[in-house]
C-alpha cells in the first residue's frame, strides 16, 4: 500500500518538473523566434526601438505560458490529493484543456499586452493632434506639455480598461460565470456614487484641470500655498515635487488655489537696488546693455523672448533706490536666465563703478542730546586710589 502512495506523489514531482521545465523552454524558444521573425521583416535590420517591442511582446508570452503552468501544477496538484473537483478530469480532458482554453488563455494574454502596447504608442503621438497656438518655441513647448498630460492620463485609462476585459475574458475561459461578477461590479459602483462623493469630486475636477489646460507635467505650480514642479497629473490627484526634493500630493478636488508660473512665457522680476549717488538713467543703460549682450549669447539667447523691460523707480528704501525691471522668458527659464543676469550686473556694475548699497545707519545727536566729552587725565586721576589708603611695602 505504501508504494502506490509514493509513486503517486513522485509522479506528481515529475510532472511539476516537466511542466516546468517545459515551460522554461517554450519561453526561450518563443523569444528567439520572435528575434528571427522580426529580423526577417525588418532585413536584419532591429534598432533599439523595434527591438524593445520585441521583446515587450516576449514578455507578454513569458507571463502567460507562466499563468498556464502555475494553473496545470495546481490542478495536478489537487488531482494527487484526490480533490473532487477535478477527480473527473482525465489525461485526455486535460490535452484536450491544454489544445483549446490553454492556447486561447496564451495568445489572450499575449494579445491584450500587445494591445496595451499599441495604445500607448499610439496615445503617445497624440501630440500630432494638438496645433500650437502660433510657430515660437514657447508654443512648441507648451503643446509638449499639454500632449504629454493627455497622453498621459488616455495611457492609463487605457491600460486599465484592457486589462478589466481581459480578466473577464479569462474567467470566461476558466468556465467562470461572469454574470454574478457583473452585477457586483454594477452594486459596488452605485455603493460608490452615493459614499464617496469625495473621489467623483476628485475626479471631476481633475478631468477640468486636464481639459481646460490649466496646468501640464512640467509646469511649476503654486497649490495651496505649495510651489514646485508637477510632475504627474491624474484624475484623482496632482503630484508637485518641491526644490528640495520633497513629493507633494494633492486631491484635484481640494485645490483651493492653482498659479502655474510657466505657462506660454515666464517673466524673471528683479528689484535692483543702486545708491543714491548713482544716475539712474546710466544704470539703466547699462542693464540693458547686459540683457543685450545675454540675448546674442548661444546659451541664454534662445531663452530670452524680448529686450529688458525696465518699468522705472520703484521705491526709495532705506539705503537704496529700487529700480523695478523684468525679463521675458521661455517657460521654466525664467531662474537660469535671472541667476546669469545677476552674476553678469554684479561684475558690470563693479566695472563701472556703480555701488550696490548694503544697509547702513548715521547716528545724528541733536541740540538737546550734544556729544558729551571725557577727560580721561581726569578720569584716571579720580579713579586712582589715593597714597594715604595704599599699605607699606614690606
Amino acid at each position: 500500500m505504501l508504494q502506490p502512495q509514493w509513486m503517486k506523489w513522485i509522479w506528481l514531482a515529475v510532472i511539476l518538473v516537466g511542466l516546468t521545465f517545459g515551460g522554461y523552454l517554450l519561453m526561450k524558444f518563443l523569444r528567439f523566434e520572435l528575434r528571427q521573425i522580426a529580423s526577417r521583416m525588418m532585413k536584419g535590420i532591429l534598432d533599439e526601438t523595434r527591438l524593445q517591442w520585441v521583446e515587450d511582446i516576449a514578455h507578454g508570452l513569458r507571463l502567460a505560458i507562466a499563468l498556464v503552468v502555475i494553473i496545470l501544477s495546481v490542478f495536478f496538484v489537487l488531482l494527487t490529493l484526490g480533490h473532487p473537483s477535478v477527480a473527473a478530469w482525465s489525461p485526455a480532458s486535460i490535452v484536450s484543456w491544454l489544445m483549446e482554453s490553454g492556447v486561447r488563455i496564451i495568445f489572450l494574454l499575449a494579445g491584450s499586452f500587445l494591445v496595451i502596447k499599441i495604445s500607448h504608442l499610439m496615445l503617445s503621438n497624440i501630440g500630432l493632434l494638438i496645433r500650437a497656438y502660433d510657430d515660437t518655441p514657447a508654443a512648441e513647448m507648451e503643446r509638449q506639455k499639454r500632449a504629454q498630460t493627455i497622453s498621459s492620463v488616455l495611457q492609463k485609462s487605457a491600460t486599465v480598461v484592457i486589462t478589466v476585459v481581459t480578466f473577464l475574458m479569462l474567467l470566461g475561459e476558466l468556465n467562470v460565470n461572469t454574470t454574478p461578477i457583473l452585477t457586483g461590479l454594477g452594486v459596488v459602483g452605485v455603493a460608490l456614487g452615493f459614499g464617496a462623493q469625495q473621489l467623483v469630486g476628485d475626479l471631476i475636477a481633475g478631468f477640468f484641470h486636464i481639459f481646460e489646460n490649466q496646468i501640464r507635467v512640467g509646469d511649476v505650480a503654486v497649490i495651496n500655498g505649495t510651489g514646485g514642479l508637477v510632475q504627474d497629473i491624474r484624475l484623482r490627484t496632482t503630484v508637485l515635487r518641491g526644490l528640495d526634493g520633497t513629493v507633494h500630493v494633492f486631491r484635484n478636488g481640494g485645490i483651493n488655489t492653482l498659479s502655474n508660473m510657466t505657462k506660454r512665457f515666464s517673466y524673471y522680476v528683479v528689484d535692483l537696488g543702486v545708491a543714491y549717488k548713482e544716475d539712474t538713467d546710466h544704470v539703466c543703460q547699462v542693464v540693458r546693455e547686459v540683457v543685450a549682450e545675454m540675448q546674442a549669447d548661444e546659451q541664454f539667447g534662445p531663452s530670452i523672448l524680448e529686450p529688458v523691460e525696465i518699468l522705472g523707480v520703484d521705491d526709495f528704501a532705506d539705503s537704496a533706490v529700487i529700480i523695478k525691471l523684468r525679463i521675458k522668458t521661455l517657460p521654466i527659464k525664467q531662474w537660469e536666465v535671472g541667476r546669469e543676469f545677476r552674476r553678469r550686473i554684479k561684475y558690470r556694475f563693479d566695472q563701472e563703478g556703480i555701488e550696490i548699497p548694503f544697509p547702513h545707519h548715521s547716528i545724528y545727536f541733536g541740540e538737546a542730546s550734544k556729544p558729551f566729552s571725557i577727560h580721561v587725565n581726569n578720569f584716571v586721576d579720580r579713579m586712582a586710589p589715593s597714597s594715604e589708603n595704599v599699605p607699606p611695602t614690606s
